[in-house]
């Protein structure tokens, strides 16, 4: 169109508010042109001029779209284009804006998500800021959509990933605390109208929802050799503020259910409280510390480790590492308040109680390179970035389970220490009748023995680690559950822990008597004919695998070599590795090791056996 027909046009547009749909594709082909071309000053020029400020109030919200991915754009400078976009949030319809701008968010490139958001964040803020009785909905419409988008950002592992923050998700973090401060305040500030109590509820909501993500996946106990602030670290600290400013009780969120129906609370359903956003509000709280100076210090520790194993047990029973970390550094937290020896034997009856024993067993036995992190193949273009990036989270999700294997281990032993005398006895009985695991059943075996010395102190009188009670439980404990068939190799640790504790406790009980000598005895020899019959069959078969396998080195060295895999020692089976994909060397070293093993254990039994035979005597 030529530059007088535009004149004509822009002058009766300026004397008419009834636009036709041909005018607003000609303002819109012609803005889009204009910005298309690098001439955003000239529609700039165009939008600031009084006499067309109802034009751009009627048609203007339409250049959204065009202008903000202008502004995304590396080879040009995006000023104009921003002070345009400043502009239009000025002057359109607060809900033409506000279906845009939202409407971006969703549309939002999945490779430039973080500067998307960040560029939209600021207009949708000044939008939101323009509206009244609609401020809370659009409040929630927008966070809803913003944080959608930020959790498919990829969480930082380390502090070095988190300095770079290639993704954006450090930056969209800092970013949206600005964008709420202003609701933050305007909630604090006028407590009592609807609109502020709505506002509220739209602010729990974010709080929860980012607790979930992407706090809950974030490693806050990193050790960097650096002074700055870490943005997560400060993101998370912002979050607990708000909650406080905003006056949400931290107990009411974390120990009690809200009441349906209330109207004096903003928790009008559980569906505003994820147990994920409880669980990492917890290890915010007593872990981490974060915002612990406004929770009140009137709850028992016994009470507060009651309330957080529900939380306990969700992060220990997903199989990501950063949730079961948390899991168990918050465990031991709770447990670390609690006294030793003063938990109830019926809080086991509780399922949490339950629960979170289990899980523990089974990361303390889990394979250490079993789950790693699912990559989507398709988005890597590069095979060697595949390769390296596999090989990387391979490394890290092994060291991650040793270290998660090894902290389990600490806080199932520290649950122990807190248990008083009856829940440890009922506890041990439970373990060794469900774990089938002779690693675990050896350390209880190992804690019954530190009881049974702790009970011949005279500053500590239980009674449920001495006489009868005793016997009862060696009864179970004290076992070859597999009879005669007893894989010995395979139990090893339960039963060199078993006969320790036997000598142990016939040495004590010679020498000082609480009457349970003849059943001791009774259990002692019981368990010594039996272990003595697999030791029997256990040695032969071992002494004659080795014999056999060291003649047939010496005189079919080559005819060995080629049929190895093929000999009767390929189904030999210890600790579930088969000998016979070894090499020779090593097959023999396994076999003498097995055979010393067996002598150790002999040993033992004939010392019990001497024991009891100079006892009688």
């Amino acid at each position: 169109m030529a530059v007088n027909q535009m004149d004509d046009v822009i002058q009766r547009w300026r004397t008419t508010e009834d636009f036709k749909p041909e005018d607003h594709e000609l303002f819109l082909n012609t803005g889009r042109t204009c910005i298309a071309q690098g001439d955003s000053s000239k529609l700039l020029d165009f939008i600031k001029e009084e006499a067309n400020q109802h034009i751009v109030r009627s048609m203007g919200s339409g250049l959204l779209p065009a202008l903000v991915n202008e502004a995304l754009r590396k080879d040009r400078s995006p000023a104009y284009c921003q002070i345009i976009l400043n502009e239009l949030v000025q002057i359109c319809s607060v809900q033409e804006l506000l279906d845009i701008l939202l409407e971006q968010v969703e549309e939002t490139d999945p490779n430039a998500i973080a500067d998307t958001v960040i560029v939209l964040m600021p207009l949708i803020q000044s939008v939101l800021l323009r509206m009244r009785e609609s401020k809370a909905p659009g409040l929630a419409l927008a966070l809803d959509s913003l944080q959608k988008q930020i959790s498919r950002l990829p969480v930082p592992y380390s502090h070095k990933q988190e300095q770079e923050d290639v993704y954006g998700l450090c930056r969209c973090c800092t970013a949206v605390l600005t964008f709420v401060q202003p609701f933050v305040q305007e909630a604090k500030n006028q407590d009592t109208n609807s609109v502020a109590t709505k506002l509220r509820a739209t602010l729990l909501t974010f709080c929860m929802n980012s607790l979930r993500e992407p706090l809950l996946q974030v490693q806050l106990d990193r050790k960097a050799n650096t002074t700055e602030i870490s943005p997560l670290r400060n993101f998370a600290t912002e979050i607990m503020a708000i909650l406080a400013v905003i006056q949400e009780s931290l107990p009411k969120i974390l120990f009690y259910q809200p009441l349906r129906g209330k109207e004096d609370t903003i928790l009008v359903k559980d569906a505003c409280h994820p147990n994920e956003s409880r669980a990492c509000m917890a290890y915010l709280l007593f872990v981490q510390l974060i915002a612990i100076e406004v929770f009140p210090a009137v709850f028992s520790p016994v009470f507060v480790l009651q309330c957080n194993m529900e939380y306990i047990n969700l992060l220990l029973s997903r199989k990501d590492e950063s949730w079961i970390l948390k899991g168990l550094d918050l465990y031991v937290k709770c447990l670390e308040r609690v006294t030793d020896c003063s938990l109830p034997v019926e809080l086991l009856e509780l399922k949490p109680f339950h629960e979170v024993p289990q899980n523990l067993i089974k990361i303390m036995i889990d394979c250490p390179i079993q789950h790693l992190v699912s990559i989507d193949e398709t988005q890597i273009a590069c095979k060697s970035d595949l390769c390296e990036i596999k090989a990387v989270l391979c490394l890290r999700s092994f060291v991650l389970s040793f270290i998660k294997r090894g902290r389990s281990l600490v806080v199932f032993q520290l649950f122990i220490e807190k248990l008083n005398g009856e829940a440890k006895h009922k506890f041990f009985r439970r373990i060794m009748k469900t774990s089938h695991h002779a690693g675990l059943e050896s350390i209880i075996i190992k804690n019954i023995k530190n009881q049974v010395e702790l009970c011949r102190k005279s500053a500590y009188q239980d009674g449920w680690f001495e006489g009868t009670w005793l016997i009862s439980l060696l009864r179970d404990t004290i076992t070859l559950p597999q009879g005669h068939e007893t894989d010995l190799l395979h139990g090893m640790d339960r039963i060199m822990e078993s006969l320790n504790l036997l000598r142990y406790l016939l040495i004590k009980e010679r020498e000082i008597s609480t009457g349970i000598w003849i059943d001791l005895c009774h259990i002692a020899e019981s368990y010594t004919k039996l272990l003595r019959v697999c030791l029997s069959m256990s040695k032969s078969y071992y002494g004659k695998e080795l014999k056999t396998l060291r003649e047939d080195k010496k005189t079919k060295a080559k005819e060995f070599k080629e049929a190895s895999g093929k000999r009767s020692v390929q189904s030999l089976i210890v600790k579930t590795e088969t000998l016979g994909s070894m090499p020779l060397e090593a097959q023999d070293k396994v076999l003498q090791c097995a055979l010393i093993t067996y002598d150790l254990m002999e040993s033992l039994v004939v010392r019990i056996e001497d024991i009891i035979e100079e006892g009688q005597k």
